[in-house]
């Protein structure tokens, strides 16, 4: 397949920028982080590791599935763009071709000139910290190229909230992924109103190049379509938690015995990481009223973040993965 987009700059090497650079390696997009410090470069490295070496398992992994009746909903979507036909000496070449990718493809950067210099499209990917976002627009807006598309991968801001500070708000729309995209691939596009159509549909045609299926918004929503879902779900389970009707293991259970999903909300919460969840939770009014539900969660969730519970990839958060490395 050919590629419209060659040069891909993430902002940000959390969970998901780590993960989307990873994908848009994968599929031969030249990808360079950009990180603030070499202690950022210590945190994102392992992060770099652990996803390649998930990628790579489930690519192996998907071999088991040929000939299986249910391998066409199982198999890694995002890894393998078509299941029809698919061959173990296929799945080969697609590990040998991405090890090579991983190796050759993926920089990481201090200097954010240098990070932005000629990239077609820079995908932010911070944590949901409104000001820091803005921060982040101020520096970068008079050193992105003329040509260039601003992404914001924030998983409940509006892109109108930001787009005056981007230096570029008809380039600039919402681009967000699901956890392990490599599996669940999903990208929500998401303009705003000054967004021009013709960028919009660059977007979408730049998730299908990594192999993502593009899911198109027609107006601004908090959350997307999967968060609108997905957050209050997420805090209806944290409710309980904070006005301790159940703990957290048992709340999981009950969802997972009475709906057959394979994993509850608080796993989820630790895969999407409780930083993300913490930030999430106090963006809400609710969050500075004293002995209300929303700030019960917000005190319990800096505790766990306190003591480095942050979730899967600190090895623990509300369930220990310590033994699983």
């Amino acid at each position: 397949m050919s590629l419209s987009f060659h040069k891909v700059t993430i902002v940000g090497g959390g969970v998901l920028g780590t993960q989307i650079g990873l994908m848009c390696a994968y599929t031969g997009h030249d990808v360079t982080f950009w990180l603030r410090s070499e202690g950022s470069i210590g945190r994102t490295q392992p992060k770099i590791e652990q996803y390649s070496s998930m990628m790579l398992a489930d690519l192996e992994n998907a071999k088991k599935l040929i000939g299986n009746p249910m391998g066409s909903f199982l198999y890694p979507r995002g890894l393998i763009r078509s299941w029809d036909g698919i061959s173990e000496e296929a799945i080969d070449a697609l590990s040998v071709q991405a090890k090579k990718n991983f190796a050759n493809l993926v920089h990481l950067e201090l200097d954010l000139a240098k990070a932005l210099e000629d990239a077609d499209i820079i995908i932010e990917a911070m944590a949901e910290n409104p000001q820091s976002k803005i921060e982040m627009y101020e520096k970068m807006k008079d050193l992105i190229p003329a040509k260039t598309i601003l992404c914001t991968n924030s998983s409940t801001l509006l892109p109108s909230t930001f787009a005056e500070y981007t230096g570029r708000p008809e380039r600039y729309c919402a681009l967000h992924f699901a956890n392990t995209i490599w599996k669940n691939n999903t990208a929500e596009v998401m303009g705003h109103p000054s967004t021009h159509a013709a960028v919009f549909d660059q977007v979408v045609a730049f998730a299908d190049e990594i192999n993502m299926v593009p899911l198109q918004l027609h107006k601004e929503q908090p959350g997307y379509i999967l968060n609108s879902m997905l957050v209050p779900f997420l805090s209806a389970a944290q409710g309980l938690w904070a006005n301790e009707v159940s703990d957290p293991a048992t709340i999981d259970l009950t969802w997972q015995l009475a709906t057959g999903a394979p994993a509850g909300p608080f796993k989820i919460l630790d895969i999407v990481g409780l930083e993300t969840a913490y930030n999430i939770n106090q963006m809400k009014p609710e969050a500075s009223e004293e002995g209300s539900t929303t700030w019960k969660i917000g005190q319990l969730l800096k505790e766990k973040i306190d003591k480095g519970e942050t979730g899967i990839t600190a090895g623990k958060g509300f369930y220990d993965y310590s033994q699983d490395a």
